[in-house]
């Protein structure tokens, strides 16, 4: 990779850490398909799989406080490992293309409701009824694209948790799938080849991350809605540039 090429993969990086510490959601989406710009798809997604554990780790950490208000996050968590290592292991057969235009039709769809019904929520027994398979594609999605964030966000998005309850839901799914998927990927020696990619991805989500949280802080319950319904949205059209570019 050329300086100019770093460079664009850093900005990427700081730019996704941001988004992730304000919404719980981000970093592989933002960066992963432009480090495929100038790597295979396989690289990218593994070179953040270390990068996206330990932010995951952090969001979580900070926000364990509001456990008691999340809703099935343990069985969430379970499937999502599950999804993951089957996805992991699928990565290089699954048709990129297929999933993320599935995808994102799913985030599209769930967007224009939340439009036409804004107090649209999914009550608990309907998402106790759900939550597995809905755990299970999340963590599908981030073992064989690297990317569940659409998935899981607009999930936990329809429970109406609070700010807190919410952003340690989301990190705590991806942080375990995460884990599972780098441990498919240790197992299998892909992991670290070459090491100073990685390195060139968490020392700039290192820094970011705590400006991200300072300024979610800030926010309103109302603005953060309305802040991750936009991340959705964005999700949604980089998936398809994704799929089709």
């Amino acid at each position: 990779m050329s300086g100019l090429e770093i460079a664009i993969v850093v900005a990427a990086i700081v730019a996704g850490s941001f988004v992730k510490a304000v919404t719980g959601m981000g970093l592989p989406l933002i960066a992963i398909p432009i480090m495929a710009m100038f790597l295979d798809v396989e690289t990218a997604v593994i070179t953040m799989a270390i990068p996206s554990t330990l932010s995951n780790a952090f969001l979580a950490q900070r926000e364990i406080k509001h456990y008691t208000e999340t809703r099935h996050l343990p069985s969430m968590i379970g499937f999502g490992v599950v999804g993951a290592i089957t996805g992991t292991l699928l990565l290089s057969v699954l048709p990129d293309q297929i999933l993320l235009t599935s995808l994102a039709a799913a985030v599209c769809a769930y967007l224009i409701n939340s439009v036409l019904k804004p107090d649209f929520a999914i009550d608990e027994p309907t998402s106790k009824r759900w939550t597995p398979i809905v755990g299970s594609l999340a963590g599908i999605f981030q073992g064989a694209v690297g990317i569940s964030g659409p998935v899981v966000v607009t999930w936990v998005h329809s429970f109406r948790l609070s700010r807190g309850a919410h952003i340690l839901s989301v990190t705590s799914i991806f942080l375990l799938a995460g884990i599972a998927q780098l441990i498919v990927f240790i197992v299998d020696g892909r992991i670290f080849e070459p090491g100073w990619i990685v390195l060139t991805a968490v020392v700039p989500m290192v820094i970011t991350l705590p400006f991200g949280t300072r300024f979610r802080d800030r926010l309103s319950g109302a603005v953060f809605d309305q802040v991750v319904r936009a991340s959705l949205a964005v999700s949604a059209i980089a998936l398809l540039v994704r799929a089709f570019g």
